[in-house]
Protein backbone atom coordinates (compact mmCIF):
# COMPACT_ATOMS: atom_id res chain seq x y z
CA UNK A 1 0.00 0.00 0.00
CA UNK A 2 1.49 3.38 -1.06
CA UNK A 3 2.53 5.25 1.88
CA UNK A 4 0.49 8.48 0.63
CA UNK A 5 -2.81 6.26 0.65
CA UNK A 6 -2.39 5.92 4.76
CA UNK A 7 -1.89 9.72 5.69
CA UNK A 8 -5.56 9.73 7.04
CA UNK A 9 -5.08 6.54 9.46
CA UNK A 10 -5.22 7.12 13.31
CA UNK A 11 -2.52 4.55 14.05
CA UNK A 12 -3.60 4.91 17.68
CA UNK A 13 -6.64 3.62 17.02
CA UNK A 14 -5.45 1.28 14.68
CA UNK A 15 -2.63 0.25 17.09
CA UNK A 16 -5.49 -0.46 20.01
CA UNK A 17 -7.52 -2.57 17.71
CA UNK A 18 -4.46 -4.77 16.22
CA UNK A 19 -4.76 -8.41 16.67
CA UNK A 20 -0.81 -8.63 18.23
CA UNK A 21 1.48 -5.74 18.89
CA UNK A 22 5.30 -5.85 17.17
CA UNK A 23 7.45 -8.45 18.77
CA UNK A 24 10.40 -6.49 18.74
CA UNK A 25 10.53 -2.47 18.77
CA UNK A 26 13.97 -1.36 19.04
CA UNK A 27 14.90 -2.55 15.21
CA UNK A 28 12.30 -3.00 12.23
CA UNK A 29 12.27 -6.39 11.34
CA UNK A 30 9.89 -7.98 8.47
CA UNK A 31 9.64 -11.38 6.80
CA UNK A 32 9.60 -13.29 9.73
CA UNK A 33 10.11 -17.43 9.12
CA UNK A 34 9.55 -19.04 12.40
CA UNK A 35 10.85 -22.56 13.65
CA UNK A 36 10.68 -24.48 16.68
CA UNK A 37 14.27 -25.82 17.40
CA UNK A 38 14.69 -28.02 20.68
CA UNK A 39 11.69 -26.59 22.19
CA UNK A 40 12.49 -22.66 21.78
CA UNK A 41 11.24 -20.51 19.28
CA UNK A 42 13.37 -19.07 16.90
CA UNK A 43 12.31 -16.18 14.24
CA UNK A 44 14.68 -15.59 10.78
CA UNK A 45 13.70 -11.82 9.65
CA UNK A 46 14.84 -9.42 7.60
CA UNK A 47 15.72 -6.10 9.03
CA UNK A 48 14.69 -3.18 7.42
CA UNK A 49 16.65 0.05 7.04
CA UNK A 50 15.59 3.29 5.67
CA UNK A 51 17.70 3.54 2.44
CA UNK A 52 17.14 7.40 1.90
CA UNK A 53 15.60 6.49 -1.51
CA UNK A 54 11.85 7.13 -2.63
CA UNK A 55 9.49 4.50 -2.61
CA UNK A 56 9.26 2.61 -5.37
CA UNK A 57 8.84 -1.57 -7.22
CA UNK A 58 12.09 -2.42 -7.46
CA UNK A 59 12.46 -2.39 -3.45
CA UNK A 60 15.28 0.30 -3.91
CA UNK A 61 14.15 2.02 -0.48
CA UNK A 62 14.96 -1.28 1.35
CA UNK A 63 18.41 -0.91 2.64
CA UNK A 64 18.44 -4.51 3.95
CA UNK A 65 22.04 -5.59 5.14
CA UNK A 66 22.43 -8.20 8.16
CA UNK A 67 19.91 -10.58 9.84
CA UNK A 68 19.46 -10.61 13.22
CA UNK A 69 17.63 -13.77 15.00
CA UNK A 70 15.00 -13.25 17.25
CA UNK A 71 13.96 -16.47 19.99
CA UNK A 72 11.16 -16.42 22.29
CA UNK A 73 10.90 -19.42 25.35
CA UNK A 74 7.28 -19.55 24.45
CA UNK A 75 4.57 -17.51 22.87
CA UNK A 76 4.06 -15.40 26.07
CA UNK A 77 7.83 -14.71 27.13
CA UNK A 78 9.60 -11.56 25.54
CA UNK A 79 11.26 -11.67 22.41
CA UNK A 80 14.85 -11.26 22.69
CA UNK A 81 17.29 -10.06 19.78
CA UNK A 82 20.38 -12.00 19.48
CA UNK A 83 22.50 -9.34 17.48
CA UNK A 84 23.94 -9.77 13.55
CA UNK A 85 23.70 -13.39 12.68
CA UNK A 86 25.02 -12.40 9.67
CA UNK A 87 26.01 -9.23 7.99
CA UNK A 88 26.44 -8.58 3.07
CA UNK A 89 29.93 -7.89 3.76
CA UNK A 90 30.80 -11.37 4.94
CA UNK A 91 28.87 -12.66 1.76
CA UNK A 92 31.71 -12.05 -0.97
CA UNK A 93 29.51 -13.14 -3.93
CA UNK A 94 26.67 -10.45 -2.10
CA UNK A 95 27.13 -7.16 -2.82
CA UNK A 96 23.12 -5.73 -0.75
CA UNK A 97 19.47 -6.09 -0.76
CA UNK A 98 19.74 -9.05 2.13
CA UNK A 99 15.87 -9.62 1.78
CA UNK A 100 13.20 -12.56 3.23
CA UNK A 101 15.33 -15.70 4.71
CA UNK A 102 14.35 -19.04 5.96
CA UNK A 103 16.43 -21.63 8.38
CA UNK A 104 16.73 -25.07 9.00
CA UNK A 105 18.22 -27.63 11.37
CA UNK A 106 19.76 -31.05 10.54
CA UNK A 107 22.25 -33.27 13.23
CA UNK A 108 22.74 -30.22 15.38
CA UNK A 109 24.10 -28.13 12.15
CA UNK A 110 21.96 -25.00 11.69
CA UNK A 111 21.25 -23.35 7.98
CA UNK A 112 20.72 -20.15 6.85
CA UNK A 113 19.11 -19.45 3.42
CA UNK A 114 19.08 -15.92 2.48
CA UNK A 115 18.51 -13.78 -1.24
CA UNK A 116 21.21 -11.07 -2.02
CA UNK A 117 21.76 -9.51 -5.08
CA UNK A 118 25.21 -10.22 -6.24
CA UNK A 119 27.95 -7.99 -7.81
CA UNK A 120 26.10 -8.54 -11.19
CA UNK A 121 22.87 -7.05 -10.15
CA UNK A 122 21.29 -10.51 -9.62
CA UNK A 123 19.40 -11.74 -6.98
CA UNK A 124 20.57 -15.31 -5.59
CA UNK A 125 20.26 -17.48 -2.82
CA UNK A 126 22.99 -18.06 -0.24
CA UNK A 127 23.46 -20.57 2.67
CA UNK A 128 25.38 -19.74 5.51
CA UNK A 129 26.01 -22.14 8.89
CA UNK A 130 26.01 -22.50 12.33
CA UNK A 131 26.04 -25.01 15.36
CA UNK A 132 23.78 -22.62 17.21
CA UNK A 133 20.35 -21.90 15.42
CA UNK A 134 21.08 -18.05 16.48
CA UNK A 135 24.61 -17.58 14.84
CA UNK A 136 26.73 -16.44 13.98
CA UNK A 137 26.88 -17.86 10.70
CA UNK A 138 29.45 -18.80 8.20
CA UNK A 139 28.46 -18.71 4.50
CA UNK A 140 29.49 -20.76 1.82
CA UNK A 141 32.08 -18.73 -0.76
CA UNK A 142 29.27 -19.07 -3.64
CA UNK A 143 25.74 -19.08 -4.07
CA UNK A 144 23.78 -21.89 -4.34
CA UNK A 145 24.61 -22.83 -8.06
CA UNK A 146 21.27 -22.85 -10.26
CA UNK A 147 19.96 -20.01 -7.94
CA UNK A 148 17.94 -17.26 -8.86
CA UNK A 149 14.66 -14.54 -7.82
CA UNK A 150 14.19 -14.29 -3.58
CA UNK A 151 12.30 -15.59 -0.38
CA UNK A 152 13.70 -19.13 0.00
CA UNK A 153 11.50 -21.28 2.42
CA UNK A 154 13.30 -24.59 3.33
CA UNK A 155 10.39 -27.70 4.30
CA UNK A 156 11.52 -30.95 5.95
CA UNK A 157 9.35 -33.38 5.14
CA UNK A 158 8.22 -36.54 7.24
CA UNK A 159 10.57 -38.55 5.20
CA UNK A 160 13.62 -36.55 6.22
CA UNK A 161 13.68 -34.83 2.30
CA UNK A 162 14.04 -30.94 2.31
CA UNK A 163 12.85 -28.96 -0.68
CA UNK A 164 13.24 -25.36 -0.95
CA UNK A 165 10.81 -23.21 -2.62
CA UNK A 166 11.55 -19.93 -3.73
CA UNK A 167 10.61 -17.05 -6.35
CA UNK A 168 9.42 -13.25 -6.38
CA UNK A 169 8.13 -11.10 -9.14
CA UNK A 170 8.67 -7.00 -9.75
CA UNK A 171 11.60 -6.61 -7.66
CA UNK A 172 12.47 -10.32 -7.05
CA UNK A 173 13.28 -11.05 -10.76
CA UNK A 174 11.08 -14.31 -10.98
CA UNK A 175 9.91 -12.83 -14.57
CA UNK A 176 13.46 -12.44 -15.67
CA UNK A 177 14.00 -16.57 -15.84
CA UNK A 178 10.92 -17.22 -18.13
CA UNK A 179 13.48 -18.72 -20.59
CA UNK A 180 15.65 -20.34 -18.03
CA UNK A 181 18.60 -17.73 -18.40
CA UNK A 182 18.59 -14.29 -16.96
CA UNK A 183 17.07 -11.01 -19.12
CA UNK A 184 19.29 -7.57 -18.69
CA UNK A 185 16.33 -5.96 -20.92
CA UNK A 186 14.60 -2.74 -19.39
CA UNK A 187 17.13 -3.44 -15.88
CA UNK A 188 14.94 -0.79 -14.47
CA UNK A 189 11.18 -1.97 -14.90
CA UNK A 190 9.95 -4.29 -12.77
CA UNK A 191 6.98 -4.96 -15.05
CA UNK A 192 8.97 -6.30 -18.00
CA UNK A 193 8.39 -9.26 -19.42
CA UNK A 194 5.23 -10.54 -16.90
CA UNK A 195 2.48 -12.82 -18.69
CA UNK A 196 -0.15 -11.29 -20.38
CA UNK A 197 -3.12 -10.94 -17.67
CA UNK A 198 -4.91 -14.09 -19.71
CA UNK A 199 -1.42 -16.14 -19.95
CA UNK A 200 -1.05 -18.53 -16.83
CA UNK A 201 0.72 -16.90 -13.98
CA UNK A 202 4.14 -17.01 -13.55
CA UNK A 203 4.98 -19.83 -10.58
CA UNK A 204 6.88 -20.33 -7.52
CA UNK A 205 9.73 -23.22 -7.48
CA UNK A 206 10.49 -25.78 -6.22
CA UNK A 207 14.48 -28.33 -5.68
CA UNK A 208 14.97 -30.38 -3.93
CA UNK A 209 17.93 -29.89 -1.50
CA UNK A 210 21.07 -31.91 -1.07
CA UNK A 211 21.67 -33.93 2.07
CA UNK A 212 24.30 -31.35 3.22
CA UNK A 213 21.51 -28.77 2.26
CA UNK A 214 24.25 -26.65 0.55
CA UNK A 215 23.03 -26.72 -2.99
CA UNK A 216 19.51 -28.14 -5.16
CA UNK A 217 19.44 -32.06 -5.97
CA UNK A 218 17.77 -31.01 -8.98
CA UNK A 219 16.75 -28.14 -11.52
CA UNK A 220 13.72 -26.21 -9.82
CA UNK A 221 10.43 -26.99 -10.72
CA UNK A 222 7.15 -24.99 -11.28
CA UNK A 223 4.49 -25.37 -8.61
CA UNK A 224 1.49 -24.66 -10.63
CA UNK A 225 -1.65 -23.32 -8.37
CA UNK A 226 -5.24 -24.33 -9.87
CA UNK A 227 -8.14 -23.09 -9.89
CA UNK A 228 -11.65 -24.60 -8.46
CA UNK A 229 -11.82 -25.99 -12.51
CA UNK A 230 -8.19 -27.41 -12.43
CA UNK A 231 -6.88 -24.62 -14.55
CA UNK A 232 -3.67 -22.54 -13.75
CA UNK A 233 -4.13 -19.40 -12.05
CA UNK A 234 -3.65 -16.32 -14.57
CA UNK A 235 -1.66 -13.55 -14.38
CA UNK A 236 -4.47 -11.33 -14.33
CA UNK A 237 -6.08 -12.95 -11.30
CA UNK A 238 -3.88 -10.76 -9.16
CA UNK A 239 -6.25 -11.78 -5.81
CA UNK A 240 -4.88 -15.26 -6.26
CA UNK A 241 -2.31 -15.69 -8.40
CA UNK A 242 1.66 -16.11 -6.89
CA UNK A 243 3.42 -13.03 -6.65
CA UNK A 244 6.23 -13.49 -3.23
CA UNK A 245 6.34 -15.44 0.17
CA UNK A 246 6.18 -18.95 -0.65
CA UNK A 247 6.34 -20.99 2.46
CA UNK A 248 4.95 -24.70 3.18
CA UNK A 249 3.21 -26.24 6.21
CA UNK A 250 1.80 -29.77 6.62
CA UNK A 251 -1.04 -30.19 8.27
CA UNK A 252 -3.05 -33.43 8.72
CA UNK A 253 -0.88 -35.08 5.70
CA UNK A 254 -1.68 -32.05 3.51
CA UNK A 255 0.42 -29.95 2.11
CA UNK A 256 -0.63 -26.25 2.74
CA UNK A 257 1.19 -23.97 0.21
CA UNK A 258 0.93 -20.79 1.74
CA UNK A 259 2.31 -16.90 -0.19
CA UNK A 260 1.42 -13.43 -1.02
CA UNK A 261 -0.48 -11.57 -3.99
CA UNK A 262 1.86 -8.97 -3.74
CA UNK A 263 0.43 -5.66 -5.32
CA UNK A 264 -3.04 -6.62 -3.94
CA UNK A 265 -1.48 -7.53 -0.19
CA UNK A 266 -3.31 -10.93 0.85
CA UNK A 267 -1.41 -14.26 2.45
CA UNK A 268 -3.53 -17.23 0.25
CA UNK A 269 -3.36 -20.77 0.50
CA UNK A 270 -3.80 -23.97 -1.98
CA UNK A 271 -3.47 -27.49 -0.48
CA UNK A 272 -1.64 -30.79 -2.36
CA UNK A 273 -1.68 -34.25 -1.38
CA UNK A 274 2.19 -33.78 -2.69
CA UNK A 275 5.10 -31.40 -1.98
CA UNK A 276 5.46 -30.70 -5.75
CA UNK A 277 2.24 -30.24 -6.42
CA UNK A 278 -0.07 -29.25 -7.78
CA UNK A 279 -1.73 -27.53 -5.55
CA UNK A 280 -5.68 -25.85 -5.84
CA UNK A 281 -6.67 -22.62 -4.79
CA UNK A 282 -8.36 -22.62 -1.26
CA UNK A 283 -8.32 -19.03 -0.16
CA UNK A 284 -7.13 -15.85 2.37
CA UNK A 285 -5.25 -16.69 5.35
CA UNK A 286 -4.59 -13.10 6.29
CA UNK A 287 -6.26 -9.82 4.95
CA UNK A 288 -3.96 -6.50 3.80
CA UNK A 289 -2.04 -5.31 7.04
CA UNK A 290 -0.38 -1.19 7.24
CA UNK A 291 1.87 -1.10 4.35
CA UNK A 292 2.45 -2.37 1.11
CA UNK A 293 3.73 -5.96 1.51
CA UNK A 294 2.96 -8.76 3.29
CA UNK A 295 4.92 -11.55 4.19
CA UNK A 296 4.61 -14.45 6.72
CA UNK A 297 5.18 -17.83 8.36
CA UNK A 298 3.31 -20.54 9.75
CA UNK A 299 4.19 -22.78 12.47
CA UNK A 300 3.24 -25.47 14.91
CA UNK A 301 4.25 -24.38 18.73
CA UNK A 302 2.83 -26.80 21.42
CA UNK A 303 0.01 -28.45 19.51
CA UNK A 304 -1.38 -24.73 17.86
CA UNK A 305 -0.32 -22.98 14.40
CA UNK A 306 0.70 -19.91 14.23
CA UNK A 307 0.86 -17.02 11.75
CA UNK A 308 4.13 -15.00 11.86
CA UNK A 309 3.50 -11.94 10.10
CA UNK A 310 4.72 -8.30 9.92
CA UNK A 311 2.68 -4.49 9.09
CA UNK A 312 3.45 -0.86 9.65
CA UNK A 313 1.79 -0.18 12.25
CA UNK A 314 4.93 0.71 14.87
CA UNK A 315 6.29 3.44 12.06
CA UNK A 316 2.74 4.56 11.25
CA UNK A 317 2.61 3.25 7.76
CA UNK A 318 5.93 3.99 6.40
CA UNK A 319 6.02 1.02 3.94
CA UNK A 320 10.16 0.34 4.13
CA UNK A 321 9.79 -0.10 8.35
CA UNK A 322 7.81 -2.57 8.88
CA UNK A 323 7.69 -5.39 12.40
CA UNK A 324 7.07 -8.91 13.08
CA UNK A 325 3.88 -9.92 15.02
CA UNK A 326 2.48 -13.12 16.15
CA UNK A 327 -0.96 -14.50 15.63
CA UNK A 328 -2.65 -17.99 16.15
CA UNK A 329 -4.29 -19.74 13.29
CA UNK A 330 -7.54 -22.02 13.04
CA UNK A 331 -8.37 -24.54 10.97
CA UNK A 332 -11.98 -26.11 10.52
CA UNK A 333 -13.13 -29.81 10.61
CA UNK A 334 -12.29 -29.36 6.69
CA UNK A 335 -8.62 -28.25 7.07
CA UNK A 336 -10.13 -25.32 5.81
CA UNK A 337 -7.66 -21.95 7.36
CA UNK A 338 -10.23 -19.22 8.79
CA UNK A 339 -9.27 -15.95 7.23
CA UNK A 340 -7.57 -13.53 9.96
CA UNK A 341 -8.60 -9.81 9.85
CA UNK A 342 -5.25 -7.94 11.14
CA UNK A 343 -7.17 -5.47 12.84
CA UNK A 344 -10.79 -5.36 14.56
CA UNK A 345 -13.05 -3.31 13.01
CA UNK A 346 -10.48 -1.74 11.01
CA UNK A 347 -10.44 -2.55 7.22
CA UNK A 348 -7.11 -2.27 5.34
CA UNK A 349 -8.33 -1.67 2.00
CA UNK A 350 -5.89 -3.36 -1.13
Amino acid sequence: MPENSISHIDFEELNEKALSQPLVKHIYTADPSAHVFEGKIYIYPSHDVDAGEAFDDLGSHFAMEDYHVISMDNLDSNAMDNGVALHVNDVSWAEKQMWAPDAAEKNGKYYLFFPAKGHDGIFRIGVAVSDSPVGPFSPQPQAIKGSFSIDPAVFKDDDGEYYMYFGGLWGGQLQRWRTGVFNPEHPESPFAHLPEDEEPALCPKIAKMTDDLLEFAEEPKDIVILDENGNPLLAGDNKRRFFEAAWMHKYNGTYYFSYSTGDTHFICYATSSNPYGPFTYQGRILNPVIGWTSHHSICEVNGKWYLFYHDSSLSKGVTHLRSIKVTEIEYDKNGKIKTIDPYKDFKVLS
